[in-house]
């Protein structure tokens, strides 16, 4: 999950760091850029400041792969996720497993790693500078109209940052709910392999995908479903077939309230 969620922040942090012209489209002109994106950007700042007001459920699938080998968390478990009140660690308490409720798991602790490490202004340049951006056109998402934005990346790009490099090596279309000025839906395809561990721990394949769709929450959006698919190899040798959800649900404040 956290691999996932910095692909998707990564993308998410240049495109809204970004601000494109915006024309109109069958006589129905589209939003003034500056003001859109600049709103675009506070929602997603102010959800990611809250991210530790909610405890929440989430649901992971298994990652399935070949008899070669098997990285993740088993065929279907559901975790109760309550982060401390400064973000930097969540307990979490396996509570399902493949649809059977699990009694007195204990709790585990786990650190947000970089959650207290400030982005530096060259690494968002070079997020920048890794995507060329077009706004592409407007449509309706279950009778919502959304502004969709296009990214792929640009071909003389240098990144030098893992930032840039993992930004750098993903296309696809951000799905920007119109009345609300949320990203509601990410869909990203890798043009090029992603090494992690220096190719040795893991290397997920050119066309890997990764989609996130985003609701709601009182008066914030948090993320809803996560999928990544596609092939990859981990420890350089054994090849692996790549599907692996993540849904959050359940989102509450912690004390219950």
């Amino acid at each position: 999950m956290t691999l996932l969620r910095a692909v998707i922040r990564v993308l998410a942090v240049a495109l809204f760091t970004v601000t494109a012209p915006l024309s109109g489209q069958d006589g129905h002109p589209l939003p003034d850029s500056e003001p859109f994106f600049a709103d675009v950007r506070q929602n997603l700042a102010d959800a990611q400041a809250r991210e530790n007001v909610f405890a929440y459920k989430e649901r992971r699938t298994e990652l399935h792969t070949n008899p070669f080998g098997r990285i993740g968390t088993g065929a279907a478990r559901v975790y109760d996720v309550v982060p401390s009140v400064d973000g930097t660690v969540v307990h979490r308490r396996l509570v399902e497993r493949d649809g059977m409720p699990v009694v007195n798991a204990p709790v585990e602790r786990v650190e947000r790693r970089g959650r207290n490490r400030p982005r530096s202004r060259a690494t968002l340049e070079d997020v920048v500078g890794a995507l060329d951006f077009s706004i592409d056109r407007r449509e309706m998402l279950d009778g919502r109209p959304m502004i969709v934005v296009r990214f792929s990346p640009r071909p003389s790009a240098k990144p030098k940052t893992r930032e840039g490099k993992m930004a750098h090596a993903f296309e696809g279309q951000i799905w920007v709910n119109e009345s609300a000025r949320e990203v509601e839906k990410v869909e990203a395809r890798a043009v090029e392999s992603l090494s992690f561990g220096l190719g040795f721990v893991a290397r997920l394949g050119e066309g890997t995908t990764v989609s996130l769709t985003r609701e709601p929450v009182g008066e914030f959006w948090m993320p809803t479903s996560m999928r990544l698919t596609g092939t990859g190899r981990a420890m350089v040798f054994r090849k692996l077939t790549l599907d692996f959800a993540v849904d959050w649900f359940d989102y509450r404040k912690p004390d219950g309230g």
